[in-house]
């Protein structure tokens, strides 16, 4: 559950989403991480989702995402709504489509705020908003042929 905050965004007037995007190149974390650096931060809370070599119980052999054309809108929105409840001063998020392999990055989202549990707070809000309302699918392959999409509804 968020925490609340008294005086949400009012530590500038500077647009705090510095970097936002649906790539199809490999994701950087010096470039997220340079990208929320600001001097009023004593916190910048990070996380790095990688594709990992299972599921369920299930050998992962690779997956590939894909997304819908108002997916960016959609990550703008859920970035905003952020923006809104926590004192953010500054944000990214970026998430990989195409085909990746085990242990490439597939999302990088950043938060600085001015103490390190608002970090923490905002952080997590934004990458649980990203994963259940921006969207975007997995299609999952696994070592024994099967495959699945998650995150399909």
């Amino acid at each position: 559950m968020a925490r609340s905050y008294e005086h949400p965004g009012e530590y500038g007037t500077q647009d705090p989403v510095r970097l936002l995007g649906i790539r199809d190149t490999p994701l950087s974390v010096d470039e997220v991480f340079r990208s929320v650096g600001d001097d009023a931060a004593g916190g910048i809370a990070l996380f790095v989702g990688t594709v990992r070599d299972h599921d369920g119980g299930a050998d992962v052999a690779g997956l590939g995402y894909s997304s819908h054309p108002t997916a960016e809108a959609e990550l703008r929105r859920v970035v905003e709504k952020v923006v809104a409840e926590y004192p953010v001063r500054a944000l990214a998020a970026v998430h990989r489509v195409g085909d990746l392999a085990i242990g490439d990055v597939a999302v990088i989202v950043a938060v600085a705020c001015p103490h390190r549990a608002e970090a923490f707070d905002a952080c997590r809000k934004l990458i649980d908003d990203l994963k259940s309302e921006v969207p975007i699918w997995k299609h999952q392959t696994f070592s024994d042929g099967a495959e699945e999409w998650v995150g399909a509804h």
